[in-house]
This record gives structure tokens, C-alpha cells and sequence, in this order.
């Protein structure tokens, strides 16, 4: 008698003079030599390392590809991984083999550089349709590597740095436009804030002026008007009086002549009234 003590994450197909009798497990599972048989079944995932292969793009550009395939046995249809397929490890290798062949074949060399998590689902998808017929459950695949030809490899170190360089052109370009942009937006600010001082300048100037004319004109007003009440307290008196001494004066001169206007001539005659009054 053979026990086996069968973990959570094992299931052992045992099989009663070759007749499949189920999937036993975890616990204790009992085989009887030469009547039954067994073969256990890890149900962890497990990863297979598929070797790199030549791949040829849909513009005839050979890859070297390596991927990873992750899979483990369904524990619900787990007597299929024993049943179905002599070796399911095998098996799913061939089948990433021809799978990442004809989804490599489909894109070109730029969507294959590019679309990695593209890639990857798509040889998933279809590698677990195939692989379920078998209880088998693929959860994921990774590209490791793609290394394309020397020369094609050459080209496209050389199409990144053209293309790192024109991404630096455009960077100082965009930096020499923003500076010129800032400079010219301030020389602007600069030009208006001076039209507005000069403009603020101006109208505080003429303010200035019509304050001044206006306090001119308010002074000859005031002027006036003081000149018109002296004036209107010189009685005709007081100007034959300034009329006699202007007459002083032109006596004390050379003349012999004098022109009189007939204003003084009434003037005189009343001065001559007013003294003869005062005798």
C-alpha cells in the first residue's frame, strides 16, 4: 500500500488497473501497488521560458522574440491535464511558438516595437482558447526581448537621434518664439504705461495752465474792480487839480505853443468858479 499526503495546491489522478477513477486530493490519497496507479498535478502557476525565435514581420522584418508563458492547471478540470495531453508543457510551448508567429506576422516592424501589452494579450487570448480543451489556464505572457537585425537596428538609432535632435530644434524654437513673445509684450506694457504717463503728464500740464489763467484773470478782475472804486471817488475837482499841475509842467518846457482840448478850457473855467468861491 502506497499513502501519499497530497497538498492544498496538488490533485493526484489515480487510475484502478488503468481505468480513470478521479482526481484525489489534498489529504490522504491511498494506491494499492500493481491495482492502481497515480499521477500528480501541481495547480500553481508555473512559467515557461520560450526560447528566442526568429519571427517575420508583415514588412518582412526578422525578430528575435523570446516570451514567457504563465499558466497553471484549472483545479476544476484538472483530470484533463492528465487525460487530454500527454505533456501540456510541451504542448503549450509549441503552441506559444506558432501563436506569437502568426500574431508577429500580422503587425509591422513599428506596431511589434511599439504594442507590446497589444502583443501580449493577444498570444494570451488565444493561446488560452487553445489550451482550455487541455484544463489548462494561461494568465499571462511577456515579450522579454526583441532584437532586430544589426542593420535595422543601426537604422533605427539613427532615426532616434534625427529624431531627438528635431525635437531639440523645435524646443529651442518654441523657447526663442516664448522669449520673444515675453519681450515684445513687455516692450508693449513698456510703450503704453509711457503714453499713459505722458498723456497723465499733459492733462495735469493743462490743468496747471487753466488753473493759472484762471487765477490771472480772477487777479485783473479784482484789479478792476478796485481801480473802478478808486476811480469813481475822483470828483471833477481832483482831476482840474491834475490837469493844473499837468499845465506846470508843460510851462517849465521850451514850447511856446499849447494845444488845449476844450475839456480843460471847461476844467479851467470851473476852477476859476471854485476859487472865486473860496475868496
Amino acid at each position: 500500500m502506497i499513502i501519499s499526503f497530497v497538498r492544498d495546491y496538488e490533485r493526484i489522478a489515480r487510475f484502478r488497473l488503468g481505468k480513470f477513477e478521479g482526481m484525489k486530493g489534498p489529504g490522504i490519497v491511498i494506491a494499492i501497488p500493481i491495482i492502481h496507479s497515480t499521477e500528480k498535478v501541481d495547480t500553481r502557476v508555473e512559467v515557461l521560458d520560450i526560447s528566442r525565435q526568429t519571427n517575420i514581420t508583415k514588412d518582412n522584418v526578422p525578430l528575435s522574440i523570446d516570451v514567457l508563458v504563465y499558466l497553471r492547471v484549472d483545479i476544476a478540470n484538472a483530470e484533463r491535464a492528465v487525460l487530454e495531453v500527454e505533456d501540456y508543457r510541451y504542448a503549450v510551448r509549441g503552441l506559444a511558438t506558432t501563436t506569437m508567429r502568426a500574431v508577429i506576422g500580422d503587425m509591422a516592424l513599428d506596431e511589434v516595437l511599439s504594442q507590446r501589452d497589444r502583443i501580449n494579450e493577444l498570444i494570451r487570448t488565444r493561446l488560452d482558447t487553445e489550451t482550455e480543451r487541455w484544463g489548462i489556464k494561461v494568465t499571462n505572457v511577456e515579450i522579454r526581448e526583441v532584437d532586430p537585425p544589426a542593420d535595422v537596428q543601426d537604422a533605427m538609432n539613427q532615426q532616434m537621434n534625427s529624431e531627438r535632435e528635431r525635437r531639440a530644434a523645435v524646443l529651442q524654437a518654441d523657447g526663442i518664439k516664448e522669449a520673444a513673445i515675453t519681450v515684445a509684450e513687455g516692450e508693449k506694457q513698456a510703450a503704453i504705461l509711457k503714453a499713459e504717463g505722458n498723456r497723465e503728464s499733459e492733462i495735469l500740464n493743462a490743468e496747471g495752465d487753466q488753473q493759472a489763467t484762471i487765477l490771472r484773470a480772477e487777479g485783473y478782475a479784482e484789479a478792476l474792480k478796485a481801480i473802478h472804486g478808486v476811480a469813481q471817488g475822483v470828483d471833477a475837482n481832483t482831476m482840474t487839480l491834475q490837469y493844473v499841475d499837468a499845465l506846470k509842467e508843460l510851462g517849465s518846457g521850451d514850447s511856446t505853443k499849447f494845444v488845449l482840448p476844450l475839456e480843460l478850457t471847461k476844467m479851467l473855467g470851473n476852477l476859476g468858479a471854485f476859487t472865486s468861491t473860496d475868496d
